[in-house]
């Protein structure tokens, strides 16, 4: 029998060489670099955290297709890849488009794009001093805006290994508002941008497309900004779903160094059922599997509460309390029509944040075996 539910976690490509980068960092510099200098930074926390696969480069095919293996095997249907474009282009493309795209067995899995439309900051490592640099503003012209959309039409929506939700390719847009402030702080212009994209999407050829939206209601990143009336915002713009990113977004963590997981769970799963009241468009709930951003603060400055990256870290998020939180989100989906039994993940490989599925050295494969034990095939 098929599955009842389509599970897709979040994959951020920040573990491959990218010219920006190099510029900013220096040649061959990737994610990996902060994850290998983690250190403890008060008693009882665990880092650095160890990749059981190693160090790898995820835009070379075989590596990826390792990946791909592994999600499918353990019940993910998708990733969700965080994807970049600035005014003057593509930013982290290759995992997907040399990794994802090139790899032999990507018909395993579906992938869909979440367009990470915020300001990249000088956060790799951060300081305590405030403010951050923006090395690249995530809001961007009509021009570009084109050329990106054009790109995506061209490049993943023709691939059979596309996503599609309810029939649409899913496409999630992270930040709402650097959205409609490229277009002149004008949402009824956003609109007009947003249906012409629909239109060449139909042009091409490709059927409908399925906008989602990414809600939070805390400020996490530097310039990101709440939305006081979700619905009118969304429905104004002609968006069809809404999820979240990290439960990060909607929950304080109440206690520094340390917040326990399972209390903070408890929180968040109690979110599901007040976001699909709240909102009119349907909402996919999200399970995040842990939180830990204290590698990318500088590791000798002194670490206290002071905003992200400097936060407390969830405390408690073993492999058997990631798994009480896919119970939940199952039960929660068993109550929903079929048409939205859908699951988001934080994360693939969040490594920087301490919220990944990937193999570590301490866990090995059981976050994975966990989706495999609540959401395999039945």
């Amino acid at each position: 029998m098929s599955k009842n539910y389509e599970i897709a976690a979040y994959y951020f490509p920040n573990y491959h060489p990218d010219p920006r980068n190099e510029i900013w960092h220096g040649k061959g510099w990737t994610e990996w670099e902060l994850v290998k200098r983690a250190e403890p930074r008060f008693v009882g926390h665990k880092q650095p955290k160890i990749p059981l696969w190693g160090y790898e480069d995820e835009s070379d095919p075989e590596i990826m297709s390792k990946k791909i293996d592994a999600a499918a095997d353990h019940g993910l249907d998708a990733f969700i890849f965080d994807w970049y474009w600035y005014e003057d282009g593509p930013f982290l493309q290759h995992a997907l488009e040399d990794g994802f795209l090139k790899a032999e067995n990507n018909n395993r899995l579906k992938f869909a794009l979440m367009w990470a439309n915020h300001d990249w900051i000088d956060i790799h490592p951060a300081s305590r001093s405030k403010p951050y640099n923006i090395l690249a503003k995530g809001a961007v012209s009509e021009k570009a805006f084109v050329e990106a959309t054009d790109h995506i039409i061209n490049t993943y929506f023709n691939h059979p290994s596309y996503w599609r939700v309810n029939g649409g390719l899913y496409f999630s847009v992270y930040e709402l508002m650097s959205l409609v402030k490229g277009f002149g702080g004008s949402v009824d212009f956003t609109r007009t941008i947003l249906e012409d994209f629909r239109e060449r999407v139909r042009k091409a050829g490709l059927g409908e497309l399925h906008l989602n939206s990414v809600v939070w209601g805390i400020q996490i990143l530097p310039g990101e900004e709440q939305i006081t009336d979700v619905n009118e915002m969304l429905e104004k713009l002609g968006f069809d779903s809404i999820t979240s990113y990290v439960w990060i977004h909607h929950q304080q963590m109440d206690s520094f160094p340390f917040t326990s997981y399972a209390e903070y769970r408890e929180r968040c799963v109690a979110d599901f059922e007040k976001f699909t009241t709240e909102y009119k468009l349907p909402y996919f709930p999200n399970v995040t599997m842990g939180w830990d951003s204290s590698p990318r603060t500088i590791q000798s400055d002194a670490f206290d509460n002071l905003g992200y990256p400097f936060t407390p870290i969830l405390e408690g998020n073993t492999p058997e309390e990631f798994e009480k939180a896919l119970i939940q989100a199952r039960n929660f989906l068993n109550k929903q029509p079929e048409n939205s039994r859908i699951l988001t993940i934080n994360a693939w490989n969040e490594w920087t944040e301490g919220s990944y599925l990937e193999p570590d050295t301490e866990n090995k494969m059981r976050y994975l075996e966990a989706i495999k034990k609540v959401f395999g095939k039945v």
